[in-house]
């Protein structure tokens, strides 16, 4: 009798042992564990990432941090680190906040349009994705790369069409560049490559002459008249005298591209530069901007007429007047140059 009252005494300890580390267990791994009023909250991990550096990361977003470390323990969190973009919604308990930065890596939209160079791309990129700006200008103009694919690093930038893209937030620097040759491979369909062949150019031509245009005019609806100028320029062995190629080649000439040019002087045309479309004839070494994918479509669907000049209509702001003979455009550029001066723009 005695010994089954001790059995039964030390049954009960035991349940009520088990019971308490149940519970225990219980409050670490499913009780909501988050200290954020938002519906989620936004985890960024680097590569290489030590669980210090995950903990300082969700210290803010935690109100048991003790809990948590021993959770991430025994979940073997703490030797297997994941790094990239997660997601952890408010009132997860630690369980689900170890299984979403573990396992959730979520994609996020990057997007970029209008860059002058490949070092403003780059610094664009960066502020979207893990990668700094260094190591995505060292890949854009690694050599190998440029030779196999036949760029230049005058002409790189046409490889990047400005778009909204998924990527994963820990893309590194050259998958970010590989991915982008691969969206460009794909714009350039067989219809596209028709297109621009039936202009006479090759597909960093046509971006680098829609990076002109776009520069000309912010106008969507104008700009395949405007590309159709400098087709009847280029095709009948015009200089194409773009301005927009004249204030490159001084801010390039300078080294300082934060230089704001809004009027273009006889001394800058002069400019000794292979971007000085007034001295020097064809299309400029590459593109003098990232144009939009409409200035790119009114490239290779150019408007068909027979004009050769254009300059602003200073009465409708934004847009052109076209002429088709010198006359017509000497006509045309005196209402603006008044304008301009009337305006004290000098520079």
């Amino acid at each position: 009798m005695y010994i089954k009252r001790i059995v039964a005494a030390t049954a009960v300890i035991g349940l009520i042992i088990a019971g308490f580390f149940a519970y225990t267990i219980y409050g670490k791994f499913l009780t909501p564990n988050t200290s954020f009023n938002n519906e989620e909250a936004h985890v960024y991990i680097p590569t290489n990432a030590t669980y210090q550096d995950v903990r300082a990361e969700l210290e803010p977003l935690l109100k048991d941090k003790v809990s948590f470390d021993e959770v991430a323990q025994r979940k073997g969190y703490i030797g297997n680190i994941k790094a990239g973009h997660f997601i952890i919604k408010r009132g997860s308990n630690n369980n689900e906040i170890v299984n979403a930065i573990r396992s959730g890596n979520i994609p996020i939209k990057i997007s970029f349009n209008n860059q002058e160079r490949l070092e403003n791309l780059a610094g664009r990129i960066s502020q979207q994705l893990e990668a700094d700006s260094t190591s995505l200008i060292e890949s854009f103009t690694e050599t190998q790369f440029l030779e196999n694919n036949k760029f230049t690093e005058e002409t790189a930038l046409s490889m990047y069409l400005p778009n909204t893209y998924e990527f994963y937030w820990n893309t590194s620097a050259e998958e970010y560049r590989d991915r982008m040759l691969k969206e460009y491979t794909r714009f350039w369909t067989e219809e596209r490559l028709k297109k621009a062949e039936e202009q006479g150019l090759t597909p960093v031509e046509v971006y680098t002459l829609a990076s002109i245009v776009q520069k000309e005019t912010a106008k969507n609806d104008e700009r395949p008249r405007v590309a159709g100028v400098y087709l009847n320029r280029l095709h009948n062995n015009w200089t194409l005298d773009a301005d927009p190629t004249v204030i490159y080649a001084v801010k390039k000439q300078s080294k300082n591209f934060d230089q704001v040019i809004k009027r273009v002087l006889y001394k800058d045309l002069e400019t000794v530069s292979p971007y000085n479309t007034y001295k020097y004839s064809g299309l400029p070494p590459g593109p003098i901007f990232m144009p939009d994918l409409s200035a790119i479509n009114a490239v290779l669907n150019p408007e068909n007429h027979e004009y050769y000049f254009f300059v602003a209509n200073v009465s409708k702001p934004g847009y052109h007047l076209f002429a088709k003979t010198i006359a017509q455009h000497n006509a045309n550029r005196k209402q603006y140059i008044d304008w301009i001066n009337n305006q004290g723009i000098n520079r």
